[in-house]
C-alpha cells in the first residue's frame, strides 16, 4: 500500500538524523570543514588531492544538514514569541555558514569579486574562522550532549557515506559545468588557485604573510649571513651575491592564486657546500628581515634557490628584495621573503608557525 509520500521525500526522511544528531553532526562537520581547510594550506602536489576533496564535500554536505536543522527550528525563527537571547547568535551562526559555503562556491565557479585590502579567498577563509568561534558559542548555549540512541551505528554510517558521496559527486559535477561552460574556475589548479599571467614583478600580487611589511632593505647595509651547524659560518654583502643559477618554479599562494616565473639566483646546495653543515645536521632555517622564518629538511633545502631575480627582473622589494626563498612543491607562505639569515640546525622548528603570526609586529 502507497504511503503517499513521493520517492525524493522518502529518501530526506530516511536521510534525516535525529535533532541530536543533526546538531552535533553539524558541528562536527563545521570542524572537519575547518581543519581540512587549514590543512589544505600546506599541499600543493597531487598526493593532496584527498584533502581538498574531503574539504569540498563536507562543506557541500552542511548544506544538507542545515537544511534540516532549519526545517526544524524555522517556527523559531519566524515567531516572534519563540524568541530567546540565543536566538540572535542562531540567526548570526545561519548567516555565517551561509556566506562561508556561498563565498566557497562563488570561488570554485572562479567568479571573483575584486575586494579592497584583501583577496576574496581570503574573506571565505575569514568567515570559516568565525563560524567556528559562533558554532563553539551556540553549542554552549543549548548544550546537549550525544546519545548513544540517536546515532544508529548502521544507519548513521550509510546516511554520513551517502551525505558525503552526495557531496563529492556534486564539486564533480561542479567541475564539468565549469569546462562545458569555459567559466574561469575552469582554470583553477587543485588547490583552487587561479592563474596569474606574465612574467617578472608585475605579473602576480604582492602578498605579506599577516603583518610582515618591511621598509625596503638598504641594500649597502645588507648581509646575508649562513650560519648555524656549520664549519665555517659566511657573511655576504649584496655586491658579493653572484645570482648564477636558474629554475623554473611554480608559487602558488594560500590568497588564490599561483604563477609560474623563470628565478634566478644563489643555489642553496652550493651555498651549504661552501661552509660544510655538521654530520648531524638535518634542517635549513631562513630568517627574514621581519622575523619571519621557516625550515626545510637540508636535503630538501639543496634542491632549493635563494632568488634575487624574477622573470628576467631583478626583484621588487615587495616579493623579497634582496632575496627570497624559492621552494618548489611547498605554498607561498613557505618562500621565506627578505632573506637575512640560513642557519643550519640538527632539529626542525615547532616554534616557526607562531613566528607567522606574531612577526612584523
Amino acid at each position: 500500500m502507497s504511503s503517499g509520500r513521493s520517492a525524493p521525500r522518502r529518501l530526506l526522511d530516511w536521510l534525516r538524523p535525529s535533532p541530536r544528531a543533526v546538531d552535533w553532526s553539524i558541528f562536527g562537520a563545521v570542524l572537519l570543514a575547518a581543519g581540512s581547510g587549514v590543512l589544505s594550506f600546506l599541499g600543493m602536489r597531487p598526493a593532496w588531492l584527498g584533502v581538498f576533496w574531503f574539504h569540498r564535500a563536507v562543506g557541500l554536505s552542511l548544506i544538507v544538514l542545515i537544511g534540516f536543522k532549519l526545517a526544524r527550528v524555522r517556527y523559531r525563527l519566524t515567531d516572534s514569541r519563540q524568541w530567546q537571547t540565543s536566538t540572535a547568535l542562531s540567526v548570526s551562526l545561519a548567516l555565517t555558514a551561509a556566506a562561508t559555503i556561498g563565498t566557497g562556491v562563488i570561488w570554485v565557479f572562479g567568479f571573483t569579486p575584486e575586494l579592497p585590502y584583501f583577496h576574496f579567498l581570503s574573506l571565505h577563509v575569514g568567515l570559516g574562522l568565525l563560524l567556528v568561534v559562533l558554532m563553539v558559542a551556540h553549542q554552549q548555549t543549548r548544550f546537549r550532549p550525544p546519545r548513544t540512541v540517536d546515532f544508529d551505528r548502521r544507519r548513521t554510517t550509510m546516511q554520513y557515506s551517502v551525505l558525503l558521496v552526495a557531496g563529492a559527486v556534486t564539486y564533480r559535477g561542479q567541475q564539468l559545468l565549469n569546462s562545458l561552460l569555459h567559466t574561469p574556475g575552469d582554470e583553477r589548479r587543485l588547490t583552487g588557485s587561479k592563474r596569474e599571467s606574465g612574467s617578472g614583478n608585475g605579473s602576480f600580487p604582492v602578498t605579506s604573510w599577516v603583518a610582515d611589511s618591511p621598509d625596503p632593505v638598504d641594500l649597502s647595509a645588507y648581509e646575508l649571513t649562513v650560519d648555524g651547524a656549520v664549519d665555517e659560518s659566511r657573511a655576504l654583502a649584496y655586491e658579493d651575491l653572484d645570482p648564477d643559477q636558474s629554475t623554473e618554479a611554480l608559487l602558488d599562494c594560500t590568497s588564490g592564486w599561483y604563477t609560474e616565473q623563470e628565478w634566478r639566483g644563489l643555489d642553496i646546495g652550493s651555498l651549504l657546500d661552501a661552509v660544510e653543515p655538521e654530520p648531524a645536521a638535518t634542517h635549513v632555517r631562513f630568517v627574514s628581515v621581519t622575523g619571519y622564518r621557516w625550515s626545510l629538511p637540508i636535503e630538501e633545502a639543496r634542491d632549493c634557490l635563494l632568488a634575487t631575480h624574477v622573470g628576467g627582473d631583478r626583484l621588487a622589494h615587495g616579493h623579497g628584495r634582496p632575496i627570497r626563498l624559492v621552494a618548489p612543491g611547498r605554498r607561498g607562505f613557505q618562500w621565506v621573503k627578505w632573506v637575512e639569515r640560513v642557519e643550519v640546525r640538527t632539529h626542525g622548528d615547532p616554534a616557526q608557525w607562531l613566528a607567522t603570526l606574531v612577526s612584523g609586529f
